[in-house]
Formats: structure tokens, sequence, C-alpha cells
């Protein structure tokens, strides 16, 4: 069975054989209004003529930036590597400013090496969505609906939105058997959906977790989810040492990051923060790090 693209470019790819999401649709939810990132957000008043000037300019702005970006990337990225090379420091501060979010796909997939990754493993996401089993199915399934619950995207039960994660987390968690499949994932994968096909999202998917640039991130979701205790160490550090005064006041009431930032690490600010803001911290961890991401330019 064949499904559209989440782009809605009219690709069609592979749904998972015999699996649960496989039964017939659910009903489509009623509409509600939704904001520029399709998230569910409450009815506005109409915009007045000062706020229709600020938006004229703000738009073109960003088709000033856009131009920018177009041309230092080329067509299909063709430049990218190139302009990297001669021209680092300009690459960090537009990245930084944030990326065009019709380019974000694209962009992130060549930060983080995903590209690359896909020319070498052709054909390999569909033997995995088509043929192969995984012991995590029922996990998933369980988990889809909780993720982005409020995207218009994934609102519909068994809708394509719901088909295409339930194929990358299948797809990995078979992958990937060390990893396999660990709640938290869904968000990571459903991010990249939002930007790209599902074999775009899932080899970026691959690229963040096993390290096709930087150093990999499976310790996420390995037993023990080691990388989240050395990331929450890390964090607890950089609090003290460029804010003492909240580090201090953290340590008198003995609050650790455990408590609080466990959640930011596993689905990599993905969950709790506001979605523009995770975007741009996902704009710049993927041509970084992490932590810089964090940090104070």
């Amino acid at each position: 069975m064949t499904m559209e693209s989440p782009r809605g470019d009219g690709e069609k790819r592979p749904s998972s054989e015999g699996d649960e999401l496989d039964s017939k649709l659910g009903s489509v939810p009623p509409l509600r209004p939704v904001d520029r990132f399709g998230l569910k957000s409450s009815p506005t008043s109409p915009a007045s003529a000062s706020t229709k000037g600020r938006v004229q300019s703000e738009r073109e702005r960003e088709e000033g930036r856009l131009r920018k970006w177009r041309k230092m990337i080329g067509v299909g990225g063709a430049d990218w590597k190139h302009y990297v090379r001669r021209n680092p420091q300009v690459v960090k501060r537009r990245i930084r400013k944030g990326v065009p979010d019709c380019l974000r796909g694209l962009v992130w997939q060549l930060t983080s090496g995903s590209r690359d990754l896909l020319l070498m493993n052709q054909g390999v996401y569909e033997q995995l969505v088509l043929y192969e089993t995984s012991a995590a199915e029922l996990d998933i399934i369980r988990d889809i609906s909780r993720t982005f619950p409020s995207h218009v995207f994934f609102q519909q039960r068994h809708g394509p939105g719901q088909r295409a994660l339930y194929n990358i987390l299948k797809a990995y968690s078979v992958y990937d058997r060390d990893v396999g499949y660990v709640q938290g994932m869904g968000f990571l994968a459903g991010l990249l959906l939002l930007y790209m096909s599902e074999e775009d999202a899932f080899w970026l998917l691959v690229a963040l977790l096993k390290g096709a640039v930087h150093a990999p991130m499976e310790g996420l979701y390995l037993v023990g989810l080691p990388l989240v205790q050395q990331y929450l160490f890390q964090f607890e550090r950089l609090v003290k040492e460029l804010v003492p005064k909240v580090g201090a006041h953290f340590e008198e009431e003995m609050i650790n990051p455990s408590m609080y930032a466990s959640q930011w690490f596993i689905t990599v600010f993905s969950y709790s923060f506001p979605f523009s803001l995770a975007l741009r911290i996902w704009d710049v961890f993927l041509y970084e790090v992490l932590f810089h991401s964090l940090l104070p330019t």
C-alpha cells in the first residue's frame, strides 16, 4: 500500500504491510484556526493598520533573507559545501538568525549529513518499512497520538501524518536494534516530518542518532539514558558558570536539572518549548552542536 508524502508533493511513499495503522482512516477532526506552523491557535481579532504594516515589513525582510539563502545553497543544495568552506562565519551568522522556513527541511538535511546517507542507501528505507517487523510496533502505535497532538498534520487518527510517523519509528527500531524504539523519539521524527518526506526524515533521524557529522546522540535512548545524564551534568555546570545567581538559588533550593530538563534533552527541545523557538534551536544545533545552541553568541 502506498501513501502520499507529508509534503503534499504527490510523491508516493511506502506504508508498512499488515500493521494496525492500515485500518480504516478515522474521521477528519473539525477545522480549527492554526498558526503559521500548523499548530492549533486561538481566534484573533482583525489586524490593525499598524499591524498590517509591520507584517508587510517583516515579509519584505524575509524575502530578502530568502534570496540570500537561495544564492548561498544553490539549486537543491548544490553550492552548500563550497560556500561553507569559503564563508563559514557568514553561514554561522545566518543560521543563528534563523533558516527561512521554506528552506528549513533542505538546510537541515545538508547540515546534518543525512542527504549523503540517503544517497548511499537507496532502497533501504523501503525495505525496512515493507518487509521487516519490529517488536516495538505496539508501543509505537500506542504513542503515535501523543506526538504533537495539537498539530493539524498529526490530528487525524490513522491519517497520513500518523502513518508516516509510525513508518519512520518502526523502520528505525529495525535499523538500530540496540536502541530500538523509546518514547520521546517520536517528537524528533514528528518535527522532521513537518519539513521533509518520510525517507528524508528517517535518514536525518539516523544521522542524528548514529552520528553522520556530529557525535552520535543514540545515548539519549540507550538503557540508562547515558547521554541524557551527561547533558544534565553539563547543563548544570553551564548554569552555574553563566548565570551564577540562578545556579546558587537552585542549589540552595536543592533543585537539580533532572527535575525539569530531562524531557528537554530526550525530545531535543521539540516538546516543551514554543515551536518557533524549538525550530531556531534545531537550526543551530544541526550546524554546530547541541550546547552551542543554548549559549549566548
